[in-house]
């Protein structure tokens, strides 16, 4: 029975120092990628700005050529929904919506993820001419893990997850633009 008493206040003493140790922890972070693609500015902007093309780049959207896929509004418009679900875990479900397009600049979008966990982020996908037949696009992440969620912050490298995930969908993003 001490041995049980011993161990339940270990445990205890361990999750406060953990809760503490969240309080205390970053709950933001920001991760982003970039690649040069031989074409034209406008003509990358023309592509990106729509959602159904990520079907072609898009590591998560690639993951589950099964998913169902619903898409509301007009795409290449702010307002246009594209929602997601899938049985793999991986995948999931949720929403991505265009916020706010700069022409030939940039699109900006809303993210609500439903499965396997409830969470908001924010993405973007900006465009630069390097020249005449060359445009840099950075594609960037954010969100936000609440306490005490964001202790596993301390124990995921989301720069490297992540951004693994966005390199792949800008390298196929770059073979099908050069491909055209």
């Amino acid at each position: 029975m001490r041995i049980l008493l011993n161990i339940a206040i270990v445990i205890g003493i361990l999750v406060v120092l953990l809760l503490i140790i969240a309080f205390f922890s970053k709950k933001d972070y920001a991760i982003e990628r970039e690649i040069v693609i031989n074409k034209p500015r406008q003509e990358v902007f023309n592509y990106i700005k729509f959602l159904r093309n990520q079907q072609n780049y898009s590591k998560w959207v690639m993951m589950d050529p099964n998913m169902e896929k619903d898409f509301k509004g007009t795409d290449g418009e702010v307002g246009f929904v594209y929602s997601w679900k899938s049985n793999n875990k991986d995948v999931g479900q949720g929403e991505q919506e265009i916020s706010h397009i700069s022409e030939g600049e940039s699109v900006n979008y809303n993210l609500h993820f439903i499965k396997p966990f409830e969470a908001r982020a924010y993405a973007n996908m900006n465009t630069e001419s390097v020249n005449e037949n060359q445009t840099k696009v950075k594609w960037g992440f954010k969100s936000r893990m609440n306490y005490p969620m964001n202790i596993m912050l301390l124990f995921m490298n989301m720069e490297k997850m992540l951004g693994n995930d966005l390199e792949t969908g800008l390298k196929n993003l770059k073979a099908v633009l050069e491909k055209k």
